[in-house]
């Protein structure tokens, strides 16, 4: 029994899809409302699941919306704007595809993706206004009752709201199943899961109809504050997205990818965003310099190829090379390469990973951190044991230039062979990092 309430729930140990190693560009991604999903959007099968979903839960909240104007039911209200803040999630993706379609011009370079980010900054606009009205109603039949009335029909609109958001539950999962696809198998468990916000409907009348007329705008302000919940999860994503902010997921795929791909020897920078609903990305890549020109451009076509097999939005992949640190990343030209500098070194923690290494810049030698991916605000120290039990402190504050990349301002002594911690604090917490940097043979000091 307990078993098959968490199986129908989403709990148990469904498939989620992914049934071979490589489907990770679906991987959980969560429900946002408000927000599509790109992993979905750049399916075709994944647009009809949505546009029929929106089809479905319009029909359920207009029917809901009868119902309201018809009895005076303030929980009723709440429950008919949080369907069609589930129903309009399909907005922005038309709106997207249809504008998608325009060529790149002069002025915009790359589409018109980012109107998809512009409507689902609407949408969330949009559901708070209606959020507002609802708890305003609310409060104010808890301060001023007043008779609900037609209490069958809105206990019967609450039936019909779950009814309609289990079938949309059923339909996403079947089709997320069909289709390896986590995140939407994901949206229809969570359907399911609103389907009892509308069964709050039904208690709400029922508790009107045995003499507790307060329990109308109870549930009201209940399922108010729900809402309140779901724009300020949209919010988040839809702000996070059009800060070329981007699930550390991805970037962990990206990685594994490149895995797959002979010759590659080191990731040295990696950066990804969303364009709407199509995913770009920009890596540097550290290769062999004995290889001709034309070897080293099978390396970046094997890159690419690996690149679309694992991540199917993705849109573009730009792929540079690193000469082994003579022209690090973010060093503008002309600056020249470090002669001697040490092996880069490679770290990954739950606060952030990335690359460490001395690079050469126009003020001279500099410690430089290059984050790959970090949670938050970031702060960095690097602190190297030298003889006589001496400790060199160097600061890594965030560059002006260089995007993801933290510097110091001032150059480490001399030697650059030694033994160092590179200290990590962010959200409260702090990671001690050891590692060893090691100078090239032929340049020991």
């Amino acid at each position: 029994m307990w078993s098959t309430i968490k199986e129908w729930f989403g709990l148990g140990g469904h498939d989620s899809g992914h049934g071979n190693g490589h489907a990770h560009a679906d991987g959980p991604h969560g429900h946002t409302h408000g927000v599509i999903d790109p992993s979905l959007s750049s399916s075709e099968r994944g647009i009809w699941a949505i546009k029929w979903s929106f089809a479905i839960l319009a029909v359920t909240a207009i029917l809901q919306l009868v119902v309201v104007f018809t009895s005076g039911s303030v929980a009723l209200l709440a429950d008919t704007i949080h369907n069609v803040g589930d129903a309009t999630t399909a907005i922005p993706l038309w709106v997207a595809f249809v504008l998608a379609r325009r060529k790149p011009s002069a002025t915009f370079n790359y589409g018109l993706g980012r109107v998809e980010d512009l409507a689902g900054i609407l949408i969330v606009v949009i559901i708070l206004i209606s959020a507002l009205v609802a708890g305003y109603e609310a409060i104010d039949r808890l301060i001023h009752p007043q008779p609900i009335t037609q209490l069958v029909a809105v206990a019967a609109a609450g039936v019909i709201g779950f009814i309609g958001n289990e079938v949309v539950a059923v339909f996403r999962i079947r089709v997320g199943r069909a289709m390896n696809s986590a995140a939407l198998i994901a949206d229809g468990y969570h359907a399911r899961t609103d389907g009892l916000t509308s069964l709050a409907v039904v208690l709400g009348a029922v508790g009107v109809w045995a003499g507790f007329p307060l329990a109308d705008p109870i549930i009201g302000l209940l399922i108010t504050i729900a809402i309140f919940g779901i724009v300020w999860q949209s919010a988040r994503a839809v702000i996070t997205r059009s800060l070329d902010g981007i699930d550390p997921g991805i970037i962990a795929d990206i990685r594994h990818a490149i895995e797959h791909v002979p010759g590659v020897e080191q990731l040295v920078d990696l950066k990804a965003r969303w364009l709407g609903h199509r995913l770009r990305a920009e890596l540097t890549i550290a290769i062999d310099r004995s290889l001709s020109v034309g070897q080293a451009n099978g390396i970046a076509l094997a890159v690419q190829a690996e690149l679309h097999a694992h991540l199917p939005p993705l849109e573009a992949a730009t792929v540079q090379f690193d000469t082994s640190g003579a022209q690090p990343v973010g060093v503008q030209p002309g600056a020249g390469g470090h002669h001697h500098a040490p092996q880069p070194v490679q770290f990954q923690s739950e606060l952030a990973s990335g690359t460490l290494r001395i690079v050469d810049t126009p003020d001279g030698e500099r410690m430089r951190l290059t984050v790959d991916v970090h949670s938050g605000e970031l702060s960095a120290v690097v602190e190297i044991a030298r003889s006589g039990g001496q400790t060199e402190t160097l600061p890594l504050l965030p560059s002006e230039t260089v995007p993801d990349c933290f510097e110091s301002i001032v150059a480490p002594a001399e030697p650059h062979e030694f033994d160092a911690v590179l200290r990590l604090s962010g959200f409260g917490r702090q990671e001690n990092l050891p590692f060893r940097m090691e100078e090239p043979d032929g340049h020991h000091h």
